[in-house]
């Protein structure tokens, strides 16, 4: 049995820290690489705020007028979606609880169809740029000013974190305060980002993401290389436990695979089709059908990019499976991992620890800058033009005002987020508090006819109120210990192979360690672990994984009985067709053009020429 981790954390040698902290270290051409990064952001940035031949229009700054190339579109989708905590967090959920996330990955697979042929079409066919417009075309204003609230507290509260995680990277490898340097690089985003609104936001994306993919790919190949090959790797990871999957139906099992692949679904389904800085850019294509041609390309990108950055999880703990630097106390937890595997892998090619960082800051800074872009028009178009003249001009100029606002926030709010114990909960909690209202009121809006604005009120009440009833019980087991994660075992008893700087002097005090932890022998607690439970079942230790579906059922399991209760009145059910997914429209479509067709059975004689005449007369 591994030591506990109060024996660990009690006697973290000093002098191993110091001597680790050396190999967590900046060159001259990391610097240069990392700088040409910002560089190039900002450079695109001034590109299209100054030199570009544009209108200063709304539409150019948000829609960049609707003219956007598929490719570049998708590539930028991507790399939105691969936020910093992504690239640092991911390998190390599979380093410590095994190949499960690759199933949430996975589930991107399932999704791009539904959008395609669900959820998208409506936002052309309705000449939608605002997702959250729909809401108040099928419902009501109430439905929509309740789902963009939510929208904007999410981003406000998710801002500050996307960019101080690869912050608190780099202050790693290089010793800069940690402030400094998230101020320096928000100022970079603010700036690329108000000068070139939508095509500064999606250029710069382009050029993040190939640094991102050749970052990723490369600590891949060399990690494989380094272990001794991708046979060795996978029999260090079947020895370690790192391939087992959980096929059950136990909702409490942390990574099981149904929750993996449903909650991946609700989770696309909402970072992707639902949210304002995704939607925002894929109706800037100029058609439905670039549409879809850019959502499957921004399927296999994600698809591509993640399970790269999943599976780097397992070559991590193949390459340490003799020497888990965590125990050993070398490294302070699992987020942390990856900068350390970063350097031992690659640190002693030049430029490639620059890369790496480049590739985390891009990762962040793609995600800050469309979350900026896309909160400034919503925030504008919802909150502010009631209440003023609007011009473009103007329009423009307030939205440029808001991004930098909202910057300054970003860069103050690092400061609160430092004081976080666990960075990547707190983000998920915000996540699942919301996700399943708006994937569930969406889908509602566009496949159930029956249900109407007040049921969509009251079903997006009820369903963030158990939510949150759910989140808040969960957090209190937590903290009572009735639910406890604790990783997949790991060993340290091969650490004298690992030239870790000052490990193998503290071998004996580690071992000592070890044998104090499995000598007390105790009744096994009643907890719920990520594996497994032996306690009575509730839902409020169910997986985390699955608060995005619960959240999805409670609207439709709260609208559909009382869309019998508060049904339309007979004579007020004109649906139009527009409004509906094309599997539902096309069924509507019929009813309206009868009705259309009423007036004219029994017109007066002496207009029914001029009717037929008005009706079909030629377009000049």
């Amino acid at each position: 049995m591994s030591p506990t981790p109060s024996f660990i954390e009690a006697t973290k040698p000093t002098v191993m820290m110091e001597n680790t902290n050396k190999i967590f270290s900046f060159g001259p051409v990391d610097y240069i690489v990392f700088a040409i990064m910002l560089m190039v952001s900002a450079g695109i940035g001034v590109y299209f705020g100054f030199f570009s031949k544009s209108k200063n229009t709304t539409e150019e700054y948000l829609m960049g007028g609707k003219k956007m190339k598929t490719l570049p579109i998708a590539i930028s989708l991507v790399a939105s979606q691969l936020s910093g905590i992504a690239i640092m967090s991911v390998p190390s959920e599979n380093y410590s609880f095994g190949i499960g996330y690759m199933f949430m990955v996975s589930s991107v697979v399932l999704v791009i169809p539904i959008l395609n042929y669900i959820i998208v079409p409506v936002f052309y066919n309705n000449n939608i740029t605002n997702c959250y417009e729909y809401l108040q075309l099928r419902f009501n204003k109430w439905t929509r000013k309740l789902i963009t609230g939510t929208f904007v507290v999410s981003a406000l509260l998710m801002l500050p974190v996307f960019m101080f995680v690869p912050s608190l990277a780099f202050a790693q490898v290089t010793g800069i305060n940690i402030h400094l340097i998230n101020t320096i690089v928000c100022s970079i985003c603010i700036f690329y980002t108000m000068l070139g609104g939508i095509k500064a936001v999606v250029w710069t994306d382009v050029v993040q993401a190939g640094i991102m993919i050749t970052s990723v790919v490369l600590v891949a190949f060399l990690g494989v290389n380094k272990v001794g090959g991708l046979g060795k790797v996978l029999d260090l990871a079947e020895e370690g436990g790192r391939l087992e999957l959980y096929f059950g139906f136990d909702p409490r099992v942390r990574n099981s695979v149904m929750g993996m692949v449903s909650g991946g679904v609700c989770l696309w389904i909402g970072h992707i089709g639902l949210n304002q800085s995704c939607v925002q850019r894929i109706v800037s294509l100029p058609s439905l059908e670039n549409a879809k041609r850019s959502l499957i390309i921004t399927g296999i990108g994600i698809l591509i990019i993640l399970l790269f950055n999943s599976f780097t999880g397992v070559i991590m703990f193949a390459r340490y499976a003799g020497c888990d630097p965590i125990l050993a106390g070398i490294v302070e937890k699992a987020d942390k991992m990856v900068p350390f595997f970063v350097q031992d892998i690659v640190g002693h090619l030049r430029g490639m620890p620059g890369i790496f960082i480049s590739c985390v800051f891009s990762a962040a800074l793609s995600t800050m800058s469309a979350t900026l872009n896309s909160l400034a028009g919503v925030a504008y178009f919802d909150y502010i033009k009631p209440f003023i003249r609007h011009t473009d001009a103007r329009a423009n100029a307030i939205m440029k005002l808001f991004v930098v606002a909202m910057g300054c926030y970003c860069i103050a709010g690092g400061f609160l987020v430092e004081q976080f114990s666990s960075i990547l909960q707190t983000i998920l909690t915000i996540i699942a508090l919301n996700t399943g209202a708006v994937v569930g009121v969406f889908t509602l809006g566009m496949l159930v006819p029956r249900v109407n604005g007040k049921v969509a009120i009251a079903s997006i009440g009820v369903s963030m109120a158990i939510m949150l009833w759910i989140i808040g019980n969960a957090q209190m087991r937590f903290k009572s210990g009735a639910i406890k994660y604790d990783p997949l075992p790991t060993r340290i008893d091969e650490c004298e192979n690992y030239n870790f700087y000052g490990l193998i002097q503290n071998r004996t005090t580690l071992s000592s360690l070890e044998n104090t932890a499995t000598s007390t022998s105790e009744p096994p607690p009643l907890v719920t672990t990520a594996f497994g439970s032996n306690r009575p079942f509730s839902i409020y230790e169910i997986s985390f994984y699955w608060y995005q579906v619960i959240g999805t059922l409670l609207v439709w399991l709260t609208a559909i009985p009382l869309s019998y209760v508060w049904s339309k009145p007979h004579g007020d059910e004109k649906l139009d067709p527009k409004l509906f997914s094309p599997i539902i429209g096309r069924f509507l479509d019929q009813q309206p053009r009868e009705m259309e067709s009423m007036p004219l059975k029994t017109p007066h004689p002496s207009l029914a020429g001029e009717n037929l005449k008005i009706t079909f007369s030629p377009k000049e």
